[in-house]
């Protein structure tokens, strides 16, 4: 009985393709973010749980992310 569940419905076919579409976009725009991201940045998140401050020291190239 439920075997045949997902052969009765139309297009069943073309959700795979979709998702799997979706899961590729995803990753290609994050590596392609990681590639482009500053440096400097980066740096300055990856050291924020190790400072003191309460509040980072953030560029004002990056002041629109307070």
């Amino acid at each position: 009985m439920y075997k045949n569940i997902l052969q009765n419905i139309e297009n069943v076919a073309v959700w795979p393709v979709i998702s799997f579409v979706i899961f590729f976009l995803f990753f290609v725009l994050l590596l392609w973010w990681v590639i482009t991201a500053d440096k400097k940045y980066v740096d300055e998140m990856g050291q924020l749980p190790l400072n003191d401050d309460a509040t980072p020291n953030l560029t004002d190239t990056n002041s629109h992310l307070l």
